[in-house]
């Protein structure tokens, strides 16, 4: 947990000050969304949110009360929100069933990938809710990739940014008729991202390669690609990603891991307990067990540092990952 962590108490008191002076939505709301004309006629009561990011943004709004439910969890939950998330049903930490999410009665559905609402969706299509006249909101994040057959997750031409974020935050923040307080939690992002900007200005040599998972050590291992979040963290601290794919998570195998040469590994914490490689503890014991991988340079030197893997997904949680990893660049003295 870095400094820059808004604790408990700054979070209510966050919400609740905007809350006082909150603008009105009025309603009906229609709302452009990835290339879809969606409609409200009053703000959501019973939602479900289809991923970390977006349940994770309407706690930070103050929003559990009209949380029916949440699923796809690769970390556990921000500790500021934990006690608000405790009231809230969980469906599961992977991907739910379209039954499952039905059976809590939504009336809005918000998702944070087209893995988890899209025309490939392992959960459902837009089209499915749409026909039961339950509004939907998938992230601009998710909208800015290009699919194709062989990748889920897309690619993006350009690098990611806090931007379609912000534009996600202050979309939800109308919907739920709660502008001034999308308008606070902004603000305070922007400030923790200039922060950060203006404190790793001089890092240009710095490479980061970014390595979330993979089911044994003898598979590839799924990276966080060039233009992805994990692309914009190693921006902001002022570096840049040794892997340039444009796809956002590319499997790369461990020679083209070695000959990418990053001066920094940075290794995903996952807590969801698929694989055994999904723990940092357990890619660290590999890196430095490994008689090949170990003769890399940055373990050699013990340049490994550990990032929630949430961070890696484009999502709020990609800031806090920058700030955990800034306070171990400063351990090992690299700013």
């Amino acid at each position: 947990m870095t400094s820059q962590i808004l604790p408990a108490l700054a979070v209510t008191a966050l919400v609740v000050s905007a809350s006082a002076t909150h603008a009105q939505t009025d309603y009906p709301l229609t709302i452009e969304n990835c290339g879809l004309s969606v409609t409200f006629e009053q703000a959501p009561q019973n939602a479900v949110a289809l991923g970390q990011n977006s349940a994770e943004i309407m706690l930070l709004l103050g929003l559990e009360d009209r949380m029916a439910a949440t699923a796809f969890w690769p970390n556990s939950v921000l500790p500021e929100v934990a006690e608000a998330n405790s009231g809230v049903e969980l469906l599961t930490v992977e991907f739910p069933t379209l039954e499952s999410v039905l059976s809590k009665q939504p009336d809005f559905v918000a998702a944070m990938l087209t893995t988890l609402l899209g025309p490939d969706s392992k959960v459902a299509k837009r089209s499915d809710f749409e026909e039961l006249g339950i509004p939907t909101y998938l992230s601009p994040s998710a909208c800015a990739t290009t699919l194709d057959a062989n990748d889920a997750y897309g690619s993006r031409e350009e690098l990611w940014s806090m931007d379609l974020l912000y534009k996600e935050i202050e979309d939800l923040s109308r919907i739920f008729d709660v502008a001034d307080r999308g308008d606070a939690l902004i603000d305070d992002f922007k400030a923790r991202e200039a922060a950060l900007r203006k404190q790793f200005s001089g890092n240009a040599d710095l490479t980061f390669l970014f390595w979330f998972s993979s089911p044994s050590p003898a598979d590839d291992a799924y990276l966080g690609g060039g233009n992805g979040p994990s692309g914009y963290i190693a921006d902001i601290l002022g570096g840049t990603n040794a892997i340039t794919t444009e796809a956002d998570w590319p499997a790369v195998s461990w020679e083209g891991i070695m000959a990418a040469d990053p001066t920094v590994f940075v290794s995903a914490q996952v807590d969801r307990n698929r694989w055994d490689l999904d723990t940092a503890e357990n890619k660290i014991e590999f890196l430095t067990s490994d008689p090949t991988v170990s003769q890399m340079e940055a373990v050699r030197e013990g340049r490994i540092v550990t990032m929630s893997g949430a961070a890696m997904n484009p999502s709020i949680r990609t800031l806090y990952g920058a700030e955990q990893v800034a306070e171990q660049l400063k351990a090992l003295d690299l700013p």
